[in-house]
C-alpha cells in the first residue's frame, strides 16, 4: 500500500483554475463523492489523479465505470502527463478488456501494478476468484457514481473491496446532479453503496467557481433569431399534439404519479423513458392506445427538433415517412395506429410544411421544368443566413487587423452530427460563391435558392424511390435508410483526407475578404466518413455531383479552419485540441458555455476569444435550454438539502461490510444435528454460478445476503445451491427462445442426470409485468402465441416429471427464492460442479455442439492447440468472421490471425 499523503508525494498537477486545483486536493487527501456542474472540466482533474498515483510506482489503482471513448482519452491524457514529467515510473494507463483474454497474462499485469481501466464484469469474476487478491489494491476511482445502485456491478465490485481491504480508497465522480436529486434520500443510498461518508458539492455558482471563471468573462454575441410564420405555426401544431396525447394518458392512468406529465416536461429527451418506466409495472394492463401514444411523444418530440434543423425539403421528407410508417395499415384496422394524426393540430402541420416547399400539384415526372409552375417556395432556415453573416464578419475582421494576434480556427457547435452535416452542404453550394460589391444580399440569396433547388430535385428523386417501396410493402426497411434526409455528394479521396476528431466536419477558408469557403476543399473526417456516408438517402446519378481534382488538395494554415463539431461527442479536450478563434453555437448547450468559460480562463493569451450564440426566440430550442439550467440549480438546492440532513453515519464495520455478527451467523447452519440444534461449521453458504451470470444483478444480489460466491464454467446449469440443486436460470424472452431451438429439452435432460432436484426459474424483469402476456409492443402477438407457449410448459413437465419451475417476480425475489433452498442443505463443491455433464476423458469444450466445432476446425489458422481460446472469448462462428485482425492476434496470436482473417476476408481475394 502506498502513502498517498502530502508528504510521501510531492503533486505536480497541471490544472490552471483554483477551484480545480481544489476539487483535486480534497479528493486526492480524502475518500468523497465528487458531484460537479457539467462543463467545469472533471476530465481533467481525473486524469491529474490518475496520473499522480502512475508517477508514483508500486501503486494498483483501479478506473471503474469508464466508457471506452473514456478510456482512450484518459490514456492520450497519461501518455501526455507522463512524458511532460518525465516520471520513470509511470507506466500510463492500462487497459484489460476480453481482447486480454488470458487468466496468466492478467494475473502478471496486477502483479506488476499500475493504473488499471477494466470492465466491470471481468474484475468481478477476478475478485471472486482470487485472481486478484483486494488487500492488494490502493483504491478505486469511480466514474459515472450516479449509476452505482445495490443491484450494479460497480456496487459489488465495491462491497468485494470494502469487505477485505479498509486502508484503500474510494473516490467517486459524477456530472449528474439530477440523478441525485429525485427519489427518496437518493444521495445517502448511492454514498452507501459507494461505502462513502463524505460529498463535495460544486455547482456553477459556487463561490470559488464564480470567481475563477468570470475573472476573464467570454465575449458573447447573443443573437435572437426570429422563426418563421410557418415555422411558428408548426411548433404550435405539435405542441398541441404533445398536450392532448399526454392529456389522454393522464386520463386513462390516474392511478401513476403523473405530476411531472406536461409539456414543459415532454421536451427532455428523458420524458418518454420516465413514462415508460412509470407504466412498467402495470404495461400488460394498459391498453394498446395508451402504449402508443407513450410511443408517439417520441416521435414528436423528436418533429420539434428537426423543424429546427432541417431546412423545409428535408423536413417535408421527413414527415412523409413518419406519416407512413404510423398510419393505419388499412382503413378496417386500428391496430397500430397514432391518434395525433387525426387532430386538427396534425393537419396544420403536415399542410404547412408542404406549404414550405411548394403550393401546386406535386410533378410526377423527374424533369425539372416544370418545377416553375407548381408554386415552388422553399423556404430557408434563418439560421442559415446569420451564420453567413457571421462567417463574412469573422473575415472580415480578420483581413481588418482585428484579433489578429492570436488567431485560430473557427469553431460551429451543433447539437448532433446530422445538423453538422447539413450546414458544412449549406455553406459549400450556398456560402462559397464569392459575393460582388454592393451585391451581397441578392447573390447570396441566388445560390441559397440554388441549393434549396438541389435538395428539391433529390426529393422528386426520393418521393418515385419511396413510392415503389410502399407498393412493395418495405416502408420500415426503407424508413430506416432515409430518415435523414441530406443532400448526396461524392466521397473525397481517401488519400486526401483529414482525420479529425469523431463527429466533427472541416472546411477550409480563405483569408479573402469576398470568400471566406473554398468550394471543393471540404474536408471530412476518416473515422466519420462524408455526408454521403452519413446521410445519402438519394439515388446515385440525380444530383449533379461535385468533382474533386488533385489541384483543390493542399496544405492549409490551421488557423483558416472552419470545423463543425456535434455536442453529442463533446468532452473537456476539444478546445484544447482545436484552440478556436472564433466559436459560433449554432444551437443553445449549457455545458458548452461553461466549456468555453473554462478555456478561455484557463489561457491568458484567449482574452479576444469571441463566442456568438444563436437561438430561435419562443422556441421550444430556448425554452428547452433554459429548463435544463433550471434543473440543475434544483437538482443542486435538493442534494444540498439532502446532505445537511443526513443522519446516518457510517463508521467502522459499517464501511468494512462486514458486521461481526453476520459474519458469525454466516457459519450457523440449518441441518438438523442430534436434537434439532442449529449447528456452527466452519465453512459459509456457498453458491456456484456460472461466468455468464455476471451480466445479471443476482450474484450482486447473493453476496449482499453475505453468500460466498464461486464463479465457474459450468458445463450444466447456471448455479448450483447444493451437491442436489441445480438451476437453471432463464428471463422470460430466453424462456421462449429456449422452446423454438430446443435448447431447454437438452438442458433438462442434462441436469436430471447429473442433479437429484433440477429446477428452472422463470425470473421476470424488476418493475415490470409479473405476467406470460405478450412480452413485445407488436400487436401480432396473438392468443395463440401465448397458448402455445403454455402447452409447451405443460409438455416440459410431463416429459420431466422431476424438473421444478419456479417464478419469480425479481432478481430481489429469487435471492430469497436462494437463500430458502438452501437450507438443510450441504454446501456445493465447485470441482464436481464443473465435472458434471463430462463424459471420461471429456474436457470442458467437447459438450459444444459437434457440427460448429467441426466448421470453426476447418477453418484455417484454428488448430487443436488454440481452438480452446477461441470458444472461451467467441460466442458464434460469425462473430468471429467479423472480428478485425487486431482482436485476432489478442487470441490466435500473429500468424494465426493473420490467416482466419485472411479466409473471412472476402476482398483479399478480390485483389
Amino acid at each position: 500500500m502506498e502513502d498517498t499523503s502530502s508528504a510521501a508525494w510531492p503533486l505536480k498537477i497541471s490544472l490552471p483554475l483554483t477551484y480545480q486545483q481544489e476539487i483535486f486536493r480534497e479528493a486526492y487527501h480524502d475518500d468523497t463523492l465528487v458531484i460537479m456542474a457539467r462543463g467545469l472540466g472533471m476530465q481533467e482533474i481525473v486524469a491529474n489523479l490518475l496520473h499522480s498515483y502512475d508517477a508514483m510506482g508500486r501503486n494498483l489503482v483501479l478506473l471503474v465505470g469508464a466508457s471506452e471513448l473514456e478510456n482512450t482519452r484518459f490514456g492520450e491524457q497519461l501518455a501526455e502527463k507522463a512524458a511532460i514529467s518525465r516520471a520513470p515510473n509511470a507506466r500510463g494507463l492500462l487497459v484489460i478488456n476480453t481482447n486480454v483474454s488470458s487468466v496468466a497474462s492478467r494475473e502478471k499485469m496486477y502483479a506488476r501494478g499500475g493504473v488499471f481501466t477494466i470492465t466491470s464484469r471481468i474484475l468481478v469474476v477476478d475478485l471472486l476468484a482470487g485472481l486478484l487478491d483486494p488487500t492488494k489494491i490502493t483504491g478505486l476511482v469511480v466514474l459515472h457514481a450516479e449509476r452505482v445502485t445495490i443491484v450494479s456491478l460497480e456496487a459489488f465490485i465495491i462491497r468485494i473491496f470494502r469487505q477485505k481491504n479498509k486502508i484503500g480508497f474510494v473516490k467517486a465522480f459524477s456530472e449528474n446532479p439530477e440523478s441525485f436529486s429525485s427519489g427518496f434520500s437518493t444521495l445517502s443510498t448511492v454514498m452507501r453503496n459507494l461505502f462513502l461518508q463524505k460529498t463535495s458539492l460544486w455547482p456553477r455558482y459556487h463561490v470559488r467557481v464564480a470567481q475563477s471563471l468570470e475573472a476573464r468573462k467570454a465575449e458573447v454575441v447573443e443573437l435572437e433569431i426570429s422563426m418563421t410564420p410557418a415555422m411558428r405555426s408548426i411548433q404550435n401544431a405539435v405542441l398541441q399534439c404533445i398536450e392532448i396525447s399526454i392529456s389522454e394518458l393522464r386520463k386513462a392512468n390516474l392511478g401513476l404519479d403523473i405530476e411531472d406529465w406536461s409539456v414543459d416536461s415532454a421536451l427532455h429527451r428523458s420524458f418518454d423513458i420516465l413514462i415508460r418506466r412509470q407504466l412498467d409495472p402495470v404495461w400488460h394492463r394498459v391498453s394498446p392506445r395508451t402504449r402508443q401514444i407513450a410511443s408517439d411523444l417520441t416521435t414528436l418530440r423528436t418533429i420539434l427538433l428537426n423543424l429546427l434543423s432541417l431546412d423545409a425539403v428535408s423536413f417535408h421528407q421527413y414527415l412523409e415517412t413518419v406519416l407512413a410508417s404510423h398510419a393505419p395499415t388499412n382503413s378496417l384496422s386500428t391496430l397500430g395506429h397514432s391518434p395525433w394524426l387525426y387532430l386538427d393540430a396534425a393537419d396544420t402541420l403536415f399542410s404547412l410544411a408542404r406549404r414550405r416547399v411548394y403550393t401546386g400539384s406535386f410533378p410526377k415526372s423527374l424533369d425539372p421544368s416544370p418545377l416553375n409552375d407548381m408554386g415552388l417556395v422553399l423556404e430557408e432556415l434563418p439560421k442559415w443566413e446569420v451564420l453567413s453573416n457571421i462567417l463574412d464578419e469573422i473575415s472580415h475582421n480578420r483581413q481588418g487587423g482585428v484579433n489578429q494576434k492570436n488567431s485560430g480556427p473557427v469553431l460551429i457547435m451543433c447539437h448532433d452530427r446530422q445538423a453538422c452535416a447539413q450546414i458544412a452542404e449549406y455553406l459549400q453550394f450556398a456560402g462559397s460563391v464569392p459575393l460582388e460589391k454592393g451585391g451581397q444580399d441578392q447573390m447570396g440569396t441566388a445560390n441559397s435558392l440554388k441549393y434549396m433547388r438541389r435538395k428539391f430535385a433529390a426529393f422528386q428523386a426520393w418521393k418515385a424511390a419511396f413510392s415503389r417501396a410502399r407498393s412493395s410493402k418495405t416502408i420500415q426497411d426503407h424508413h430506416a435508410t432515409i430518415s435523414k434526409p441530406t443532400l448526396s455528394l461524392r466521397k473525397v479521396p481517401p488519400n486526401k483526407r483529414r482525420r479529425l476528431r469523431g463527429g466533427a466536419q472541416f472546411a477550409t477558408t480563405n483569408r479573402d475578404q469576398s470568400k471566406l469557403l473554398d468550394t471543393g476543399k471540404l474536408e471530412y473526417p476518416a473515422d466519420v466518413g462524408t455526408v454521403n456516408d452519413l446521410e445519402t438517402p438519394f439515388e446515385e446519378g440525380v444530383l449533379e455531383a461535385l468533382e474533386y481534382s488533385e489541384a483543390e488538395f493542399e496544405m492549409h494554415n490551421p488557423d483558416d479552419a472552419v470545423v463543425i463539431h456535434p455536442y453529442s461527442a463533446l468532452d473537456d479536450s476539444l478546445l484544447e485540441e482545436i484552440q478556436p478563434q472564433d466559436v459560433i453555437m449554432y444551437s443553445p448547450n449549457a455545458s458548452f458555455i461553461r466549456h468555453v468559460e473554462v478555456y478561455r480562463s484557463s489561457h491568458s493569451n484567449r482574452n479576444d476569444t469571441r463566442v456568438y450564440f444563436m437561438y430561435y426566440g419562443g422556441s421550444v430550442e430556448e425554452q428547452t435550454y433554459l429548463s435544463v439550467v433550471r434543473k440543475e440549480k434544483d437538482a443542486f438546492t435538493n442534494i444540498i438539502r439532502q446532505k445537511s440532513s443526513m443522519a446516518v453515519t457510517l463508521t467502522g464495520d459499517s464501511l468494512s461490510g462486514e458486521d461481526p455478527q453476520d459474519k458469525f451467523l454466516r457459519t450457523l447452519n440449518t441441518r438438523i444435528a442430534g436434537g434439532g440444534r442449529l449447528v456452527a461449521t466452519s465453512e459459509p453458504p456457498r453458491v456456484v454460478v456460472d461466468v455468464r451470470e455476471f451480466r445479471s444483478s443476482l450474484p450482486s444480489l447473493l453476496h449482499g445476503k453475505n453468500i460466498t460466491i464461486v464463479p465457474c464454467s459450468l458445463t450444466v446449469g447456471d448455479y448450483i445451491l447444493s451437491p442436489n440443486i441445480c438451476v437453471e436460470r432463464k428471463s422470460v424472452k430466453d424462456l421462449i427462445s429456449s422452446f423454438k431451438d430446443g435448447r431447454l429439452y437438452s438442458q433438462a435432460e442434462a441436469m436430471l442426470a447429473g442433479y437429484q432436484e433440477p429446477v428452472l426459474l422463470v425470473e421476470f424483469e424488476q418493475d415490470k409485468s409479473f405476467s406470460l402476456e405478450p412480452f413485445t409492443d407488436l400487436y401480432t402477438t396473438t392468443a395463440a402465441t401465448q397458448s402455445d407457449l403454455q402447452a409447451k410448459l405443460v409438455l416440459l413437465t410431463l416429459h420431466f416429471p422431476k424438473l421444478r419451475i419456479i417464478w419469480s417476480s425479481s432478481p430481489y425475489q429469487t435471492a430469497e427464492i436462494f437463500e430458502e433452498l438452501k437450507k438443510n442443505e450441504h454446501e456445493p463443491d465447485p470441482l464436481k460442479a464443473v465435472s458434471i455433464g463430462l463424459a471420461d476423458g471429456e474436457d470442458g469444450y467437447s459438450i459444444y455442439a459437434p457440427a460448429p466445432m467441426d466448421i470453426l476446425k476447418a477453418i484455417p489458422g484454428i488448430t487443436e492447440q488454440n481452438y480452446k481460446q477461441v470458444v472461451l472469448e467467441v460466442d458464434t462462428i460469425m462473430e468471429l468472421g467479423n472480428m478485425s485482425e487486431r482482436n485476432l492476434v489478442a487470441i490466435l496470436g500473429p500468424e494465426a490471425a493473420r490467416r482466419v482473417h485472411g479466409f473471412f476476408d472476402t476482398s483479399m481475394y478480390k485483389r
